[in-house]
């Protein structure tokens, strides 16, 4: 199903290697069928060997870009990953109270492949308070979990308990992704009355630069689109996982997914 009639809105960092980040997101919409737009709260310096340098953008200009975006063209779900500091995510979340939306999609950034913070340790308290409670779902990978949640997770059952310290937090459902544990991938969606568990084989692939940021876009777009949630999840796994079977070589580090691997 596509409309490209139908906007969706990141909110998040640019990648300048085009792998991750706001690229990531732009083209996973692309791909899935919806009119993507973009709000940039910082730009880094990376390639597929790291991340180098980050430097984020001044409240007033996120802000206007929000409401720019979102005045004209008032999008059907809204992603927001990257946000660096305390100052811009309580610009996000102030600035999107005067934009209502049901879908929106937290993806906690906070540490890059190569290691480099993403999110200020001091950032981290406002995205519990503030950014978290306000979402429809968030989807933390197991170390976002573990610091969101202060448990240690090395097993599924452990992401189950993690998860309810999460959706005590406020938000509807908690997208639990375990594709740093051993064994096959298994996701666990959680919400109020909602349990569900996505299995599925793991990909021995070393090209997954931007996984987080596509798997939480799509179901962004999906979302959008008219999917429930449990259809949503179950449409992005299926979309992650064989762009990650068709990622491929670029650089010299960890290269990117195949966002467009459909149209080949």
């Amino acid at each position: 199903m596509k409309n490209y009639k139908i906007p969706t809105l990141t909110i998040a960092g640019s990648d300048s290697s085009g792998g991750a980040g706001i690229q990531a997101d732009l083209k996973t919409f692309s791909a899935l069928g919806t009119y993507g737009m973009s709000v940039i709260t910082a730009i880094t310096a990376q390639n597929t060997k790291g991340v180098f340098y980050v430097e984020e953008l001044s409240s007033k200009i996120i802000k206007e870009q929000i409401k720019a975006v979102c005045e004209d063209i008032p999008p059907k779900a809204i992603k927001v990953g990257m946000v660096s500091s305390p100052e811009i995510i309580k610009d996000i979340v102030e600035s999107l109270e005067n934009y209502p939306c049901k879908y929106l999609v937290v993806d906690p950034v906070m540490i890059s492949k190569s290691g480099y913070s993403l999110l200020r340790p001091e950032a981290k308290d406002n995205l519990i308070k503030y950014l978290i409670p306000k979402a429809y779902i968030v989807t933390p990978n197991v170390p976002e979990a573990e610091e969101i949640s202060n448990i240690k997770i090395e097993t599924v059952e452990d992401m189950k308990k993690a998860g309810k310290v999460i959706l005590e937090l406020g938000p509807k459902f908690v997208l639990m992704k375990g594709g740093h544990l051993d064994g096959d991938c298994v996701d666990v969606l959680m919400g109020e009355d909602t349990f569900e568990v996505f299995k599925c084989e793991r990909i021995n692939r070393k090209n997954t630069h931007g996984t987080g940021c596509t798997i939480s876009s799509a179901i962004t777009s999906h979302l959008a689109l008219g999917y429930d949630i449990k259809e949503s999840v179950k449409l992005s796994k299926e979309y992650i996982t064989e762009a990650i079977r068709y990622s491929f070589d670029i650089g010299e580090g960890v290269g990117p997914v195949h966002h467009f691997y459909k149209f080949d």
